[in-house]
């Protein structure tokens, strides 16, 4: 009685997301495992139009550096926030209790699970744009069968998402890899010497670098909710650092030289994709680019639609699941009705509000307690220093976007809400230790 009683909560919890508490010590996965579900994430073709706008923009070197220090950023960023996750073991919502509030965390943890299911809407409408430009297919037919698979991937939990992301990193690689090979034999000049072509278009080298962080701040700020799988906070960190630099720059890199190699047929709208080109040598690479275009924004969408689920199940109180399943419909009708037309809106969103949220996160609970400063009570409802720093940082980033574009709006806001809270949790400090002393 007691062994079948035993065998039966084992095989429960081989399923179980820890949605509403930490993932408990003998539950937690190697580096490989939490490495797998990072280092594909940005393995997405999103990256190569990114990569390649950025080159066509700025030319080749200048494009580069825009891309790596983009990605350093986001090292520090995200893999700051892995740290505190793997200590903890706790997702992004109960980390932001002890950060926002109790009841404060309800509105960082709810923009940010309901931003993130825009991206999987944006991604899921782009399958069925990509494959309707490309080859004919039916916009929306391709968008809702692709949206449908893509929930069934997320339903299988974390274990789904390490699988998918070992498929698709190497795809990415590969096909990517075949790409600029096509594009050097039709006759593709030296990428190093590319001086862009936007012309007065072109964007600044802090836009660029903005785009580079924009472009994964949304998931990466909830990096928690994957990396609280980790075994301590060491391997946490190196599993972010596998997506951020080296993922990360892989994917924009060959945007990148696609667009310096001559190989996109419109970079200024287009940037590096490279699916068309693949296409139109014909043959095998036909139907391996459509196998693609699934198992690569596969990837992505079914890690957006977990960070949404896993924040949301945590805020509602309900299972991981069965909000996959509801957050999933809604984001395959938006994409069916083509939000991800207003992409621009999202990325500018992005930018300006979300970095101060790790910011305020990172300091908190990583740096301040170090000098004895931070939130006095975890377990107050309203911590409203930190909602002052993310406000700040919010309209310093805007003020520079409008302002000062030649700057990097996320970076200005990250620091802004870094300096905010110290000041807050500087002054807020003195009486206690007036009163101590």
């Amino acid at each position: 009685m007691s062994t079948t009683t035993l065998t039966g909560s084992e095989t429960s919890s081989e399923n179980e997301e820890y949605e509403n508490s930490p993932v408990p010590a003998d539950r937690r996965r190697g580096l490989g495992s939490i490495s797998a579900v990072w280092f594909g994430f940005p393995m997405v073709l999103t990256c190569a139009i990114f990569g390649g706008l950025i080159v066509y923009s700025l030319g080749f070197w200048p494009g580069m550096l825009a891309i790596a220090v983009g990605n350093l950023c986001m090292m520090g960023y995200v893999g700051a926030l892995s740290v505190i996750a793997g200590r903890t073991g706790k997702n992004f919502a109960l980390t932001a209790a002890g950060t926002f509030g109790r009841a404060g965390a309800f509105l960082p943890s709810a923009f940010l699970a309901t931003i993130v299911i825009g991206w999987f809407a944006f991604q899921t409408g782009m399958a069925g744009a990509i494959l309707h430009d490309t080859l004919g297919w039916h916009e929306q037919f391709t968008a809702l069968a692709a949206g449908i698979a893509f929930i069934g991937v997320t339903l299988l939990g974390i274990r789904a998402l390490s699988v998918i992301g070992m498929i698709a990193a190497p795809v990415y690689i590969v096909l990517g890899l075949a790409a600029v090979g096509l594009a050097v034999a039709d006759g593709g000049g030296a990428p190093t010497s590319y001086q862009g072509g936007a012309g007065t278009a072109a964007m600044s080298f802090g836009a660029a670098v903005t785009l580079v962080i924009a472009s994964f701040i949304d998931s990466g700020t909830m990096t928690a909710d994957f990396t609280r799988w980790s075994r301590n906070g060491r391997e946490a960190f190196l599993a972010a650092a596998s997506a951020f630099p080296v993922g990360n720059m892989i994917a924009l890199i060959i945007g990148g030289l696609v667009v310096a190699l001559g190989g996109s047929a419109d970079p200024g709208a287009d940037g590096g994709n490279f699916l068309g080109l693949l296409v139109d040598h014909g043959g095998l690479l036909v139907p391996l680019a459509v196998a693609f275009v699934f198992i690569n924004l596969g990837s992505v969408c079914a890690h957006c639609l977990y960070n949404g689920a896993v924040g949301w199940s945590q805020l509602s109180g309900g299972r991981m699941r069965r909000l996959t399943l509801i957050l999933g419909v809604v984001g395959v009708l938006l994409a069916v009705a083509g939000i991800w037309s207003y992409f621009e809106q999202w990325l500018n969103l992005l930018g300006v509000i979300v970095p101060p949220i790790g910011a305020v996160v990172i300091l908190d609970q990583l740096v301040l307690p170090r000098f004895g400063l931070g939130a006095d009570d975890r377990r107050a409802r309203w911590h409203w220093p930190a909602f002052t720093a993310w406000a700040g940082g919010a309209v310093a980033a805007l003020i520079t976007h409008h302002f000062a574009p030649w700057l990097s709006d996320a970076v200005i806001g990250f620091v802004a809400a870094a300096l905010i809270l110290t000041l807050c949790s500087t002054r807020t400090a003195r009486p206690d230790k007036e009163l101590t002393a």
